[in-house]
């Protein structure tokens, strides 16, 4: 007698201990990302940057290796997070400063309102009929919101120098704009493609929140990488669209077929490499 309501008395405290617990999906609990924190860059003077540049590009999200940026789609996983589902969360929050895209030097903060009307949210009226008798039609407020489905790319913005106090090439990212499909009133996409920018994010102040989110790692999920490693060590692939020039023009504006301006950006990429080999001595 005692030993069973020895058990029982075990039975019930395990059954107890269970339910308390929290459901972990997965082997062990995620600690490291979230206490991470931003590597500061090197202190940087004006006197010793010999050489410098800024470099616009097109990170295009459907190419495989800029995948992670992209996904998790809406509502697909709470695991992860999207770039952009991180950016406009933020943003919304006020944890975030979303820029005009008038222009790329953040000299205009845009409201909540604006970001949302250019994202394409906004309400609009509609008239419905009644299903039972006497079929009324009324007006109702249907309201639209924007999904972060749609981004398909990010612009960035960066300026490479040349430090001779470490004697390195380097590069700082400034901006990032997330891309969508232009669209017309009624929600489809104009022909030809065409692509727009939604706001500016000024890159170091985003650091400190996309330090703290992990991306997708295909090799081994035991050691993801943030979204500020992807961008900082150059985990993507893009293309140059723009470098800084007198005229203040994007390749597209003086080459003709897509072919060359593919060759141009690649161009400028050489020149970059080429200048750092030729800035030492051997």
């Amino acid at each position: 007698m005692v030993k069973r309501l020895f058990f029982v008395f075990v039975g019930g405290l395990l059954s107890l201990t269970g339910y308390s617990q929290n459901v972990l999906d997965g082997a062990y609990l995620r600690e490291n990302s979230p206490a991470l924190k931003v590597v500061p860059l090197a202190y940087l003077r004006e006197a010793d940057v010999m050489w410098s540049k800024k470099i616009w590009r097109y990170i295009d999200c459907t190419e495989k290796i800029n995948l992670p940026l992209r996904y998790p789609l809406e509502d697909m996983t709470n695991d992860r997070k999207s770039l952009m589902q991180l950016l406009l969360t933020n943003v919304n929050e006020g944890a975030l400063t979303a820029y005009d895209v008038l222009d790329d030097e953040f000299t205009k903060r845009m409201t909540l309102d604006e970001i949302k009307e250019r994202c394409g949210s906004k309400k609009d009226t509609q008239q419905i009929t009644d299903l039972d008798p006497p079929y009324l039609t009324r007006d109702t407020v249907v309201e639209k919101k924007f999904s972060t489905d749609k981004v398909v790319g990010y612009r960035l913005k960066e300026e490479w120098f040349f430090d001779k106090q470490r004697s390195v090439l380097d590069v700082r990212i400034i901006g990032l704009a997330p891309m969508v499909f232009a669209e017309d009133e009624a929600g489809n996409k104009i022909e030809g493609g065409i692509k727009k920018a939604l706001f500016w994010i000024y890159y170091p102040e985003a650091r400190n929140i996309l330090v703290n989110y992990e991306t997708f790692n295909r090799g081994n999920e035991a050691e993801r990488r943030t979204f500020d490693e992807i961008l900082m060590k150059r985990m993507f692939n893009s293309l140059i669209y723009k470098e800084s020039n007198v005229y203040d023009r994007r390749i597209g504006d003086y080459t003709v077929a897509p072919i060359d301006a593919i060759l141009e950006s690649e161009r400028i990429k050489s020149e970059l490499m080429i200048l750092e080999h030729d800035l030492w001595e051997y």
